[in-house]
């Protein structure tokens, strides 16, 4: 019998405010009722509103008003805006139906492990990937971006035939190992110039970011007046200004949503174009692919338009119904422009043989340690900065800015923190790679095809790659592999590049100048299960002689791999290759074969699901339109299972506690953000559909089988007496020597790094201020730490073995000690799947539509199921683990928990090295055992506990949002806007003069402390209760509110752009 259990009702089941009067009006406090009719958001109608408010002084109906429901719209003027509304909102949710040429509007997800949707791939592998499972891989994981990017320096480093990177964003600039000052040439720039002038192939794909909105760049005024022009010449008068006012109104809500709504217009702060002309210029070997094109030329596209609208006779009516294709002109949405989605997968393949994938961009703002310092202040030695210049960063604050001037940053390190970065990847060799580097060629030639075939440019060209059915992987004998290694001939490292020059591991030339592996087919498409069907009987002899000696070189790989490791059956690992992808990104029948995991692994889970996300946004049912993904149902079905059997299941979430970037919620700026939260509390507690309200309407208590977390850190920036007393010995002020630093370690990679006496010559260029800072700087006494560099940031205090917050020194300097902690959300960018500590699932593929649906953002994952036995626990009772999954898992749940030590960038272990060594990790330790039982009661309480803890703390000492506290707007503005956020005050209707806040963003509201040295030993008593940076996650935030207030830029045209 099902338990009987009911808990705060605004946590979850039933919708606050919901009325039992059997209609769709939500009453609240005051009485009155808000008609909600349908749900769904309006276009048309939202700008009537906006207008009418403008005009009339009365405030938009599209928001809540705080005093009774909005006031209905009336009159000629409001007939024809509901008219429009109606016809327009309609158009725009099949719209993003079939912007991916999608023709059916019902979602789509299915939990076996094959496909039969006659719309998608009908492959026969598992998942229906395009990549069945593979045995006998190597694979080691990394937990965050020190040790990662270490061991990709290592690979690159070392490559002599090819790399190959697929990235959202490459930052040219960053250092992959640190601090910089000692690491010059490991700078991915550096790297991948000195990679080249051995003779290395350097292919690289980035995402080709959206830059300008569409409407106002191209159709007004000219398609409305030709729209106008179409009326028939018998056309009255009070009809034509009818259908004028129309289109007027069609095409400025078009023109306000593209300029209000930041992912319609997106501000994405990386700049592909910087990435392709920085690296390029570097050596010919080095070729940069962006994509996808977003918009087409004016001319295309007003063509394109008009075409569309040839046999349209417009009238008053038809005016306010466009047909669909219409609007998907005005969208650029055909076939071959793509305005939302975004290549997202994080890939690098060196040599053909080790590949780095998951979470993890080679971009700014990701590298980090495992105590994630939010602090980077170093007033004894600027040189042991680890986060220069735009690597400081906190888009929570100010995201990346101008990041082609990589070393303007106008984050000021003395006063503000930097956000921490959370994240995982790995590291693989075996047969599993090629399907990596087939996935890397079938985009490659598939971009090349789109866009780069008419430039014939020697710098692009066509990959090739082979494989037959049997996963027999060949190269001809003219690889690299086959012959000693030789750098091109200095003419062709000066520039000159030889047309006859192929790039990659050719069999011979082709007519495209093939790039790459193997043979492709007349169109440059390879098929990933079919052989080369031209060409193959001229190099049929030459194969077989290099397959041989392949087979011998890979005996005797395997050889050595059962010397380190045991014999293949005991050490092989076998993996599948999964994504997402469809025709605008890959050329592809749309695969969504990450999502098909997801949902089998968790409805064939014995006991627990572990899952880190950058995003949650996910559907129980057919009811959450747009949201389609259906893992929230496999969820709830696995739960409601396990809860009916009276069995123990835990399913732990962790997420961003903010999942956008936004500084100030209430900003209009914000709504991108707020518009995600709202889908993912949605998908977690409200809503009438949500994964804890279904579990709820069944009679059980949902907290019982799942929950869901945040990460949150603080540190201490050492502005003390210290810093105060360089800068005045110096005459330098610390900022202006931080910038200099800046300047100098991150010059261009083609200005000589290092003069002939072997100085850096950035530091010998107008470095004055920080020459001079510096010098005085090597005298500085000790300090008690706070002069040797010792407490330049305190993070290891919520780490194991590290201090206790109470001992550390302070001496006062530019700031009191209290106004020099800081604290920021850990922003969590993971994207894995533990089941059962056995399987695991981790990539770049985020928890929402954008990534698991197949036809929105491209992705690329990887499910590891390690057969390598473990002897582990499960609720009290003995479990065989796996040795990848347990570890990995117990490593995470360590970090968040504050039980491991924390890292030093100049002491790399084994979990820095590539593939090849394998990952430490301390079984047996008092800590290993605390954690090595996941459904245990003593787990379970230690994990609770301290996320409750740390919550309070956090809560208290610094006001963070989102906060449970905080369930309306009013109680955002007092528990955080009174604090925080500027104000404008005027005095009888004088000019409003700027009032600033209290307190900067992210410092410690000292109101809640005494004055003085008392407060202060307040604060760090608090703080010592901090143990990790495990928090519970707010469901009950703004549970009061429509947390994106529905409007013009929040619609049916967009709402897919946020799920």
């Amino acid at each position: 019998m099902a338990q009987e259990y009911r808990e705060d009702p605004l946590a979850y089941g039933e919708s606050y405010g919901r009325s039992s009067t059997g209609n769709d009006q939500t009453e609240y406090e005051d009485g009155q009722y808000y008609d909600g009719e349908g749900g769904d958001r309006g276009l048309i109608g939202d700008t009537y509103r906006k207008f009418r408010g403008k005009y009339s002084g009365q405030r938009p109906s599209g928001t809540i008003p705080p005093n009774g429901g909005p006031e209905q719209p009336t009159g000629l003027v409001s007939g024809l805006f509901n008219s429009l509304h109606g016809a327009v909102h309609g158009l725009g949710s099949e719209l993003q139906q079939r912007v991916s040429g999608r023709a059916s509007t019902s979602s789509h997800a299915h939990s076996g492990p094959q496909c039969d949707n006659s719309m998608h791939d009908q492959s026969q592998n598992r998942y229906s990937s395009f990549a069945p499972q593979r045995n006998n891989n190597d694979i080691k994981w990394y937990v965050d971006g020190a040790g990662y990017m270490w061991a990709v320096s290592r690979a690159l480093e070392q490559a002599r035939e090819s790399i190959w990177i697929m990235d959202w964003w490459l930052s040219p600039e960053l250092y992959l190992r640190r601090p910089p000052i000692k690491n010059e040439q490991y700078r991915i720039d550096r790297m991948l110039q000195a990679a080249a002038q051995r003779g290395v192939r350097v292919n690289i794909i980035v995402y080709k970011e959206v830059t300008q909105a569409l409407t106002r760049k191209y159709l007004v005024p000219t398609i409305p007046r030709y729209l106008q022009s179409l009326l028939p010449r018998h056309t009255d008068r009070f009809s034509s200004a009818l259908t004028a006012l129309g289109l007027a109104a069609t095409f400025a809500s078009l023109e306000y949503l593209e300029s209000e709504n930041q992912l319609m217009n997106p501000f994405v702060p990386v700049c592909s174009s910087h990435t392709k002309h920085a690296l390029e210029k570097l050596h010919p070997n080095i070729a940069v692919f962006r994509h996808p094109d977003h918009l087409p030329d004016a001319k295309t596209l007003q063509s394109s338009f008009l075409s569309s609208l040839q046999n349209l006779s417009l009238s008053a009516k038809t005016a306010s119904s466009l047909p669909l294709d219409a609007l998907k002109a005005v969208y650029g949405m055909n076939d071959d422009v793509i305005l939302y989605w975004a290549h997202h997968e994080k890939l690098c393949i060196v040599d053909g043989r080790t590949a780095f994938m998951g979470g993890l961009d080679l971009c700014y703002g990701r590298w980090d340690l495992n105590q994630h310092p939010i602090a980077d202040c170093h007033p004894s030695n600027l040189d042991a900065t680890i986060f220069p210049g735009q690597e400081y960063n906190n888009a929570r604050v100010l995201d990346f800015q101008d990041v082609s001037h990589w070393q303007n940053n106008k984050l000021d390190r003395t006063r503000n923190s930097r956000m921490g970065w959370s994240d995982i990847s790995v590291c693989l060799r075996g047969p599993v790679v090629q399907d990596l580097r087939a996935h890397f060629v079938e985009r490659w030639n598939f971009i090349y095809n789109e866009k780069y075939d008419v430039r014939k440019d020697v710098r692009y060209s066509r990959l090739i790659f082979n494989q037959n059915e049997a996963g027999i992987y060949q190269q001809g004998p003219s690889s690299a592999s086959a012959r000693p290694y030789s750098p091109f001939p200095q003419s062709y490292r000066s520039g000159h590049s030889p047309q006859s020059e192929s790039r990659g591991f050719d069999f011979g030339e082709d007519e495209g100048g093939s790039r790459g592996f193997g043979s492709s087919d007349q169109d440059g498409r390879h098929h990933h299960h079919h052989h080369v069907e031209q060409g193959i009987d001229q190099i049929a002899g030459a194969l077989r002689g290099r397959f041989n000696e392949e087979v011998q070189r890979m005996e005797g790989s395997l050889e050595n791999h059962q010397r380190l490791h045991g014999s293949s059956e005991e050490a092989g690992v076998p993996c599948q290759i999964l994504r997402s992808c469809s025709k605008w990104s890959h050329g592809v029948a749309v695969e969504h074969s990450i999502q098909n995991a997801y949902i089998n692994l968790i409805q064939r889970s014995q006991h627990f699901v572990y899952i880190e996300n950058q995003f949650f946004i996910t559907a129980t049912g057919d009811s959450q339109k747009p949201v389609r993904n259906k893992i929230g149902a496999a969820l709830v079905d696995r739960i409601l299972r396990a809860a009916r059997a009276g069995e123990k299941y835990k399913v732990i979430v962790i997420i961003p506690a903010v999942p956008g970037f936004a500084g100030d919620l209430k900003d209009d700026a914000s709504l991108g953000t707020r518009a995600i939260m709202e889908f993912q509390y949605n998908s977690i507690n409200r809503g009438g559909h949500s994964i804890m309200e279904m579990i709820a309407n069944e009679g059980f208590d949902p907290t019982q089988y799942i929950r869901f977390y945040n990460l949150r850190n603080y540190d201490r920036i050492n502005s003390s007496a210290s810093m105060r007393d360089a800068e005045k010995s110096s005459g330098v002020d610390f900022g202006a020597a931080q910038q200099q630093y800046n300047d100098a370690v991150e010059l261009p990679t083609d200005f000589p790094s290092q003069g002939d006496d072997g100085q850096n010559r950035g530091f010998t260029m107008n470095r004055q201020d920080y020459k001079q800072y510096q010098q005085v700087t090597q005298g500085t006494r000790e300090r008690q730490g706070l002069g040797n560099r010792r407490w330049d940031s305190v993070s290891e205090c919520y780490m194991l073995g590290g201090a206790d917050i109470r001992s550390v020194p302070w001496e006062t300097g530019n700031v009191l000690e209290i106004d020099a902690f800081v604290s920021e959300e850990l922003y969590v960018h993971s994207k894995v799947l533990i089941a059962d500590d056995r399987v695991v699932i981790c990539g770049s593929a985020n928890l929402n539509d954008r990534s698991q649906n197949g036809d929105h953002d491209s992705e690329i994952a990887i499910i590891v199921e390690d057969p390598t036995p473990m002897e582990s626990y499960m609720n009290g009772r003995p479990w065989r683990a796996t040795r990848f999954a347990a570890t990995l898992r117990r490593q995470l749940i360590r970090k968040h928990l504050g039980l491991l030590r924390a890292q030093d960038p100049e002491r790399p272990d084994a979990n820095f090295e590539p593939i090849g060594v394998p990952n430490i990790y301390d079984f047996g330790s008092d800590e290993d055992r605390l954690v090595m039982d996941p459904l245990s009661d003593s787990f379970l309480n230690l994990w609770n506990s301290r996320a409750h803890k740390n919550t309070v703390a956090f809560g208290r000492a610094f006001h963070p949002v989102p906060h449970d506290d905080v369930r309306t707007w009013k109680d955002y503005d007092n528990f955080y806007a009174s604090f925080f956020k500027k104000s404008e005050k005027g005095v009888d209707g004088k000019e409003v003069r700027k009032v600033p806040a209290k307190y900067e963003w992210g410092h410690v509201v000292a109101d809640n402390f005494s004055p003085g040295q008392l407060g202060v030993g307040e604060l760090k008593d608090l703080l010592s209760t901090i143990k990790g940076t495990l928090v519970e996650m707010p469901l009950l935030f703004l549970i009061k509110e429509d947390i994106a207030k529905e409007g013009v830029s929040l619609n049916a045209f967009t709402e897919a752009v946020y799920t």
